[in-house]
């Protein structure tokens, strides 16, 4: 038993070692879509950045963590729609995420070779978002109702490359759906305030990061090769 025991550890630790590693961060801009403000899928207006943590198990897909925080505005006074403007509300919120998925690339990256690698790629995964629950206590006049926390549905879409053997750059795109329609205030979660809602009821809230990552490569690269 001892032995098959340490034969256990000894193959986990060979294989966790055998593995390369990415940390690094994201820097970039923030957008919220909802039921104020713009409705751009793709226009940053405030900052976002984080901390990136990838596990490649291949040269074709990555397991991913990461942890950001951003602000959220909006101004309908800027929307398209002439009912927004009108109504003339806005608001301001943070949001603080995790989120842990999978990444694939749609080219072989494969960082046991010395040239430069490049290739697009997507992610999806599962997030959990904290922010502050907002209601319209009198017109244009959000309150902080509590703070609240919502699981959400991350994607992102970019493009990276290797700058040096340990240097990474990437771009991407990133929406988040929301399980939350109160991050604009436009529909509360307490009962007695939900008199006060306005806006669509049965469409929650967005929000989407644009920016770059940068991270940096370590331990033992790992030779893909058969």
């Amino acid at each position: 038993m001892n032995r098959l025991i340490y034969s256990f550890l000894l193959l986990v630790t060979v294989s966790a070692s055998a593995q390369i590693h990415e940390i690094g961060v994201f820097a970039g801009g923030s957008n919220f879509i909802g039921d104020v403000g713009e409705t751009s899928y793709i226009k940053p207006n405030e900052y976002a950045f984080g901390f990136i943590y990838k596990w490649n198990r291949s040269t074709r897909h990555s397991w991913r963590f990461s942890a950001t925080i951003a602000k959220i505005t909006a101004d309908d006074d800027r929307s398209e729609m002439t009912s927004r403007k009108v109504r003339d509300y806005d608001f301001e919120n943070t949001v603080k995420e995790v989120s842990l998925g999978l990444e694939f690339n749609f080219f072989e990256f494969d960082l046991h070779q010395l040239n430069r690698q490049f290739t697009p790629y997507v992610f999806l995964g599962l997030a959990y978002t904290n922010y502050d629950g907002l209601f319209y206590a009198t017109p244009n006049n959000p309150v902080i109702d509590s703070n609240r926390g919502t699981l959400s549905v991350p994607f992102a879409f970019g493009v990276k490359t290797s700058m040096t053997k340990d240097l990474i750059i990437g771009f991407e795109i990133a929406p988040r759906y929301t399980f939350a329609d109160d991050i604009d205030g436009s529909f509360s979660k307490n009962d007695d305030l939900k008199a006060l809602s306005f806006g669509n009821i049965n469409s929650n809230d967005w929000y989407v990061f644009t920016g770059f990552t940068l991270t940096y490569t370590f331990g033992r690269k790992p030779c893909f090769c058969d």
